[in-house]
């Protein structure tokens, strides 16, 4: 049987390699037996992503809390610690980026720069809303900070996910 693109296949089989790139052959996205169920999939690995972010970073802000290395809520901190808080947010976001591409069920680097997107939108406002608000909310560095790393940590932790899902796969 020809196909639409005018190549040689059984009838009903598959495409083959030569098919591809004509735009005539529906891609094997479309043909996904559940696409509802990998669009869940999809927001689950960006949910996830963003969680496990979220989680770390005030656990590690509470963390430090108590055990003195941060000033009580509503006293201020140095640059030292606004600088410490900036390194600990930025391997967070590394992996919460890697989580995202791990858990996506396709298009791990997508996924992982669609989270990336979420935390510079969220840095942004968080920017935006905190700015001249005092020295409780820092130094105007450190909100900058959040918004100029977080597409290199998404893209960081986006690659290190696809390099590991190349290496040993995710089970699914």
């Amino acid at each position: 049987m020809r196909s639409s693109a005018g190549v040689n296949r059984p009838r009903g089989g598959p495409p083959t390699h030569s098919d591809r790139g004509h735009g005539q052959v529906e891609s094997p996205d479309m043909n996904e037996p559940h696409p509802p169920r990998r669009i869940l999939r999809s927001l689950g690995a960006l949910l996830a992503g963003f969680v496990l972010v979220v989680v770390l970073s005030i656990g590690t802000d509470v963390a430090l809390r108590a055990t003195g290395v941060f000033p009580p809520w509503g006293h201020p901190m140095t640059d030292a610690l606004f600088l410490l808080a900036t390194a600990y947010r930025t391997l967070y976001a590394v992996a919460g980026s890697y989580v995202t591409a791990r858990l996506a069920p396709h298009h791990p680097m997508k996924h992982a720069l669609a989270g990336g997107a979420v935390g510079l939108a969220l840095s942004i406002v968080g920017a935006l809303t905190t700015w001249d608000r005092g020295p409780d909310f820092g130094p105007h560095w450190y909100p900058l900070a959040l918004v100029a790393t977080a597409m290199p940590c998404a893209w960081t932790g986006g690659r290190l996910g696809v390099w590991r899902r190349a290496v040993r796969p995710a089970r699914h």
